[in-house]
């Protein structure tokens, strides 16, 4: 063998050893603490498919996963059965590390890179509102899957409302976090989560101009930005969309029909307290309008039962509407429709007067904007 060849096996055999020690792709691992189930389930988008993995505990929580990826990824970590999930940011190269208590997921702790960093500063800032917040969250999930009646409907309504005033001030934390970074790709990150399904398209606007550099010029900020939009279409003082319905009969029903009317379109689920709670009040409502100049149309959101059993819905008084896509439908996607029970009225001149109106409080709205 020559010596030239001698050489080239020789490099060949350096760089090969050099490959296989090299760590490709990047690595996550950490522990997760409170696990109902030995394994934690990753998402992410590889080259527009979504790829899911299946990552092994032990007994401990603890994991390491490692992953083959080229540019900066989003990888979701569902904990418990999808009950919980955290968030992970990871580029080639990197090792992440992620710490936490999978019934607190909003304090599960990542780090190893710029974004992971940013989002746990504002984390640990924020541990009290966080922790609040996320025991609240616990006690209404367990209070839903028992589903113990309206007697503890005056406790579940406190809840909420201490929910609602955890998540204004988490808010306005963001706000101030986004004023101070806002040329940190993090900043976007925390518009996404505490802006963009608020109901609150003004507030979303108004961060996102905050957003100078180069993240302004991000796909993702690209994407912020359109969806401001669109939700500003529905949002109050808006002219309302056209849309289009069918009713449980199939009946046509226009956006055009109620031209010169107050329109109430409530958003409810057969199932659930709150929703069942909705149309008793919406009945006592509907009984004190005058129906010439007031009309009524309940929209039923129903992800996992079609056709919709209506042996509990016929006393409704006016007009009922199934819809068959749920959550994908159109009417939800143009009105920015977030959660259920939601109510919004139209005034007779065709804007939008009150997104998230109390069903108790429609009969005193209607009445204050007709001078009675």
């Amino acid at each position: 063998m020559g010596k030239w060849a001698k050489i080239c096996i020789y490099c060949f055999i350096l760089w090969s050893a050099v490959s296989c020690n090299r760590e490709e792709g990047a690595s996550i691992k950490g522990r997760i603490t409170n696990l109902d189930f030995p394994y934690i389930l990753a998402s992410y988008l590889s080259a527009d498919t979504l790829a899911i993995d299946t990552i092994a505990t032990d007994s401990r929580g603890r994991f390491t996963y490692r992953c083959q990826i080229d540019t900066l990824t989003t990888f979701s970590l569902y904990l418990n059965n999808y009950e919980s999930a955290a968030v992970v940011f990871a580029n080639e190269g990197e090792k992440i590390s992620v710490e936490g208590d999978a019934k607190l997921p909003d304090l599960i702790r990542v780090k190893g890179n710029e974004i992971n960093d940013d989002l746990t500063s504002f984390k640990i800032n924020n541990t009290e509102l966080l922790s609040q917040r996320g025991q609240l969250l616990v006690d209404l999930l367990k209070e839903k899957k028992s589903d113990a009646g309206v007697n503890n409907s005056i406790t579940r309504n406190d809840e909420i409302a201490k929910l609602n005033v955890l998540n204004h001030e988490l808010t306005l934390k963001a706000e101030e976090f986004i004023k101070e970074h806002p040329a940190n790709l993090s900043s976007l990150i925390l518009i996404s989560n505490f802006f963009k399904n608020s109901d609150n398209p003004q507030a979303l606007e108004r961060v996102l101009n905050y957003i100078t550099g180069d993240v302004k010029k991000t796909q993702f900020a690209a994407r912020l930005r359109a969806y401001s939009e669109k939700i500003n279409l529905s949002a109050e003082g808006a002219r309302m969309p056209f849309f289009q319905l069918k009713d449980k009969e199939s009946k046509d029903i226009f956006s055009s029909d109620f031209q010169g009317k107050f329109l109430l379109l409530s958003f409810i689920s057969t199932a659930g307290i709150d929703s069942r709670e909705t149309v008793e009040l919406l009945k006592n409502e509907y009984a004190k309008v005058n129906k010439d100049s007031v009309s009524f149309v309940t929209i039923y959101i129903d992800s996992d039962i079609y056709p919709i059993n209506y042996a509990a819905n016929d006393s409704i008084p006016w007009t009922v509407v199934p819809e068959k896509k749920s959550w994908g439908s159109d009417i939800v996607e143009t009105f920015n429709v977030q959660f259920i029970p939601f109510n919004v009225l139209i005034a007779p001149d065709g804007t939008i007067k009150v997104r998230n109106l109390p069903a108790q409080g429609v009969v005193d709205v209607i009445g204050k904007s007709s001078g009675n």
